[in-house]
């Protein structure tokens, strides 16, 4: 367990534990709904019209159940983003700054364009159960929001990154390691139009970006469950 010290709030201990392991069980959500669809043969992004028609109409029912994942998913990166707020709220004021704020709002936006994303994909399967096929303008915008989502994620993590490395509360390999992540992720999403496009290397940066993403919320996590609270004045 760890130790409280002298004049440490038990709220606040409290709640960067909460939001550590709600960083963990977004990371374990985001995991496992991939593991649902992706071994199914999700298509990929830039897949021909009949590659996608023939997925929701074979698989719509592992795309109901994937889907059903991401709400709690949202609300576990909601909170695990306000409770690094919190937990850098007070050195980040001192210093007159707002980096866990500006990854906190990325956090809020990718919550948002994912919604679109899975939206869509609830559409296809649903229309595919009824025997219509699948509309190549509404994959487009698919693979679009898909891609251009790794905007959102690139301001989660240089935000948090920077904000937890001036704050003492990660290492520095993790805060460089989320910054790489956020390099691949905005990479990805500058180069939308090919990645759509051209099948090829390019589809990379944005799988290699995901997987570094992961493992970041997962030590961020950790390191939010084991912080201890600041004192009352702030050092």
């Amino acid at each position: 367990m760890l130790r409280k010290p002298p004049g440490a709030a038990p709220a606040a201990l409290d709640f960067a534990r909460i939001s550590g392991v709600a960083a963990l069980g977004f990371a374990l959500l985001i995991v496992a709904g991939n593991v649902i669809v992706v071994p199914a043969g999700l298509p990929r992004t830039g897949a021909g019209i009949g590659e996608v028609d023939g997925f929701f109409r074979a698989h719509g029912d592992l795309v109901g159940l994937g889907s059903a994942l991401t709400p709690a998913a949202w609300v576990l990166a909601t909170l695990f983003g306000a409770g690094a707020v919190r937990a850098l709220w007070r050195s980040e004021r001192n210093r007159g700054e707002a980096w866990a704020l500006l990854g906190f709002a990325g956090l809020v936006l990718q919550n948002a364009v994912f919604t679109g994303v899975v939206a869509i994909r609830l559409a296809l399967a649903s229309t595919a159960a009824d025997g219509i096929g699948a509309d190549t303008s509404l994959w487009a915008l698919h693979d679009a929001l898909f891609t251009l989502n790794g905007t959102f994620l690139a301001i989660a993590l240089l935000g948090l990154s920077v904000g937890g490395l001036r704050g003492g509360l990660i290492r520095p390999w993790h805060g460089g390691w989320g910054l790489v992540a956020a390099a691949l992720l905005f990479g990805s999403a500058v180069l939308a139009p090919l990645v759509i496009d051209h099948a090829g290397p390019l589809g990379l940066l944005g799988l290699a970006g995901w997987l570094m993403w992961v493992v970041w919320l997962v030590v961020y996590g950790v390191a939010l469950i084991h912080r201890a609270p600041q004192s009352p004045t702030g050092r």
